[in-house]
């Protein structure tokens, strides 16, 4: 009997180390020419305007057996692109954006809920201006896959976000122009 609790133990512990590594977590490194985060807001009730950022670095972890993740992203606020050289200017003013002060935003994730193989909600905590808020990122799509010019493993995401510009220092000119603020994050990373 002794020795079929040892073999039975035996057979756990061997069975345990042979899934953790089929189960190993991979990391994924943002594409910075495919990685846009954008915003909108509504202008006075007249038009939603549609910003972006040009330049995000960061990863993404994805253990894809274990169904967890993690994603910690940083957003070069000096990148804003409004379609408009002299707002960009204005935008990053201390009203708004103050880039000369916080010329990052970052976004790092506390949990991320899957629904069968694919992420439908990211935890996390958003810091611009030196403000750190919760907010839920909600995944509408998701997509893994080999890259067809890299041939290296891809994860493609995009995912979004309300929040209000006040809570984070930059309500400037609110309610007349929108304080609820639409983040979109079109995501693409590379496994590294």
């Amino acid at each position: 009997m002794n020795r079929l609790v040892k073999l039975n133990a035996a057979l756990i512990v061997s069975a345990a180390a042979a899934s953790s590594a089929f189960a190993a977590p991979e990391t994924y490194a943002i594409d910075p020419t495919h990685t846009f985060p954008s915003f909108s807001y509504s202008h006075f009730g007249m038009s939603t305007q549609i910003s972006k950022f040009d330049k995000t670095t960061g990863t993404v972890t994805l253990d894809k057996a274990a169904k967890t993740g993690a994603v910690d992203i940083t957003i070069d606020m000096t990148s804003v692109s409004t379609g408009y050289g002299t707002f960009d200017e204005h935008i990053q003013g201390e009203d708004f954006l103050d880039t000369a002060r916080y010329p990052t935003a970052t976004f790092k994730s506390t949990k991320v809920a899957f629904e069968g193989d694919a992420p439908v909600t990211i935890d996390g905590e958003l810091t611009i201006k030196g403000v750190t808020r919760p907010v839920t990122l909600q995944v509408n799509h998701f997509a893994t896959m080999p890259h067809p010019m890299l041939q290296k493993d891809a994860i493609g995401a995009n995912a979004s976000t309300v929040i209000k510009r006040s809570e984070f220092n930059a309500g400037k000119y609110a309610p007349n122009v929108g304080d609820e603020v639409t983040i979109t994050v079109s995501l693409e990373a590379i496994r590294n």
